[in-house]
């Protein structure tokens, strides 16, 4: 697990700066769309196939087909907008992701999670891991939002930053600042390692 763990996040950020540099430095081509979004679509159809959303996934392999197909053709799809499209579109469906569990009647996603780690709930834990499903869900709200706002008002470049670098250390961030927060506020609280949260979450989504 921690080898996947490591391998996977060095993906990452090569994926970052190669996306960054294709956004900021790489001479303009139709293929930049197909490099810089087609590996999340993808991806996604994967995850969507595996969890037996069969349509979600077709249509992400479709608009990978739709891609490469304008990309082989030479047509020129204004690169910015599908950029800031693909960054706010994946925050407002992460959004929607943790929302729709904090209606009546649902387990909160980061309740969920935590009851793969811990076992048994303690009425304090349901209740705090609950607020961090609301927090999450509003963070993704608040970065589309400035996503938007930077690409209306400032120079791509600061966009691209925005985009490829602030995004994940905003992430990893919001990770540690919770962690922290969570057993200083409640230190009787079972401790759980991030390998333990990871595991939790692909359990999960092979059961989903």
């Amino acid at each position: 697990m921690r080898a996947r763990v490591i391998a996977l996040a060095a993906a990452a950020v090569a994926y970052v700066l190669v996306t960054h540099w294709l956004m900021t430095g790489a001479p303009a081509s139709p293929w930049n769309a197909v490099i810089v979004v087609g590996p999340m679509l993808v991806a996604a159809s994967v995850v969507a196939w595996q969890r037996r959303q069969r349509l979600l996934a077709a249509l992400a392999a479709m608009t990978v087909a739709g891609l490469v197909f304008q990309a082989w053709r030479g047509l020129d799809i204004p690169s910015g907008w599908l950029y800031v499209g693909q960054h706010v579109t994946i925050h407002l469906l992460l959004a929607l992701v943790f929302g729709l569990t904090l209606q009546a009647g649902r387990e909160p996603l980061v309740t969920a999670l935590a009851r793969r780690v811990h076992g048994a709930m303690t009425p304090g834990m349901a209740a705090y891991s609950r607020k961090v499903t609301v927090a999450w869900t509003g963070y993704f709200v608040v970065m589309a939002t400035l996503s938007l706002i930077l690409y209306a008002i400032a120079p791509f470049d600061v966009w691209a930053a925005f985009a490829n670098l602030v995004t994940p250390l905003a992430i990893l961030l919001m990770f540690i600042g919770e962690y922290l927060l969570r057993y200083r506020l409640h230190p009787e609280f079972e401790r759980a390692t991030l390998a333990q949260a990871v595991r939790a979450y692909a359990d999960r989504g092979s059961h989903d």
